[in-house]
């Protein structure tokens, strides 16, 4: 009769639970990659007691390197920016943008509680009235207040959105068409090659005249100025999704066209069950491409159209020409930077979540 060693079970249990500790690892460390944050994974592995020497290099390149770059820019930065003298001062160093951001951030926080004042007032006044009896003497008044720094940020975010939205909607049918047809594709390409290069500043007087003939409702879901961003986002961003569709469309293997054939699926069927699945990495890749595209024109469309999101606050900030102008700008371009790497980062998780490709 053999007696089992409870020092072997113990041991083999412990391995059993670590491999699924580092299964566990892995599998998270294709989404904290989608998401900018793979550093995170080898510190896991480290702290699971993972080879400690080289997941300190692994850390050292991913979180050490680009935390010293960046230590390094912002050095360089504030060293160099007060030797650069301007009609409103020297170039603001870090700490002068870190101090104007904390003062938007209370300027948020103050025109949203006198928002809040502003509803309560008028909530409490329309109870009264109903309560004596004249309901017909309700008003719904909308709140006038200039827009905080973060609704501007907001604004900003909707307008590409719908612009980017509009844009997928065209391109990635014409993009499948020209894919899958050889006239379709002579004939858009023309189009592509003229269009592709157009700067949204020369697209925006013609979107504007546009918008005002035909949109001419005052109280329509849409501002003008709204539209007209948004359209020009549109314009600019739908060609690298047009173009990357109809590639990836294009590039599907001739036997699963063969197979559709014999199987004599619709036109439908064969889109939807082979054509975009496998083109959906590039169709992804060109997504990506047009939102990065949409977020780069919207700033100069709405400092034209006078939508009030980020590029409208950079205009009126270089308008006022005050003292901390210069601060308020630069943190609106940083603000920039970080929505369109956060974007990104978005459009690449949806790709993750619906693509098997390593090509992304």
């Amino acid at each position: 009769m053999t007696i089992a060693d409870p020092e072997f079970a113990a041991a083999q249990a412990r391995e059993a639970r670590r491999a699924k500790l580092f299964t566990r690892i892995n599998s998270a460390d294709k989404w904290l990659t989608v998401l900018g944050l793979g550093w995170i994974t080898p510190i896991l592995r480290a702290a699971a007691g993972d080879n400690p020497q080289a997941q300190a290099k692994e850390i050292w390149r991913l979180l050490g390197t680009p935390v010293l770059a960046i230590l390094a820019f912002l050095v360089l930065w504030g060293t160099l920016a007060p030797q650069v003298q301007t009609s409103l001062g020297a170039i603001p160093g870090p700490v002068a943008v870190w101090e104007e951001a904390v003062t938007l951030h209370e300027d948020a926080e103050a025109k949203a509680a006198k928002k809040a004042q502003f509803e309560e007032r008028l909530a409490a006044r329309n109870e009264k009235l109903i309560a004596a009896g004249q309901a017909d003497k309700v008003k719904v008044i909308e709140y006038t207040g200039a827009p905080s720094y973060y609704q501007q940020i907001w604004t900003s975010i909707k307008t590409v959105f719908f612009g980017f939205l509009l844009a997928t909607v065209v391109a990635v049918p014409l993009g499948i068409m020209a894919g899958l047809s050889p006239y379709a594709n002579a004939a858009l390409n023309p189009i592509i090659q003229i269009f592709k290069p157009v700067s949204p500043l020369a697209w925006l007087p013609i979107v504007t005249m546009v918008v005002s003939a035909t949109y001419t409702t005052t109280d329509g879901w849409f501002d003008k100025a709204f539209l007209t961003s948004a359209i020009t986002v549109t314009l600019c961003s739908l060609w690298p999704t047009l173009i990357n569709t109809a590639l990836g469309v294009a590039s599907i293997d001739k036997d699963l066209i063969n197979v559709s054939k014999v199987l004599k699926m619709n036109t439908y069927t064969k889109i939807t069950k082979l054509v975009l699945p496998s083109a959906l990495p590039l169709i992804f890749t060109g997504l990506r491409l047009s939102l990065g595209v949409g977020w780069m024109v919207l700033i100069a469309a709405e400092m034209l159209a006078q939508n009030p999101g980020l590029g409208k606050f950079v205009w009126d900030e270089f308008q006022n020409g005050s003292s901390s102008s210069l601060a308020r700008i630069m943190v609106a371009v940083f603000t920039i930077g970080i929505i369109g790497f956060m974007l990104d980062r978005l459009m690449y998780a949806i790709q993750a979540a619906f693509t098997f490709s390593n090509n992304r």
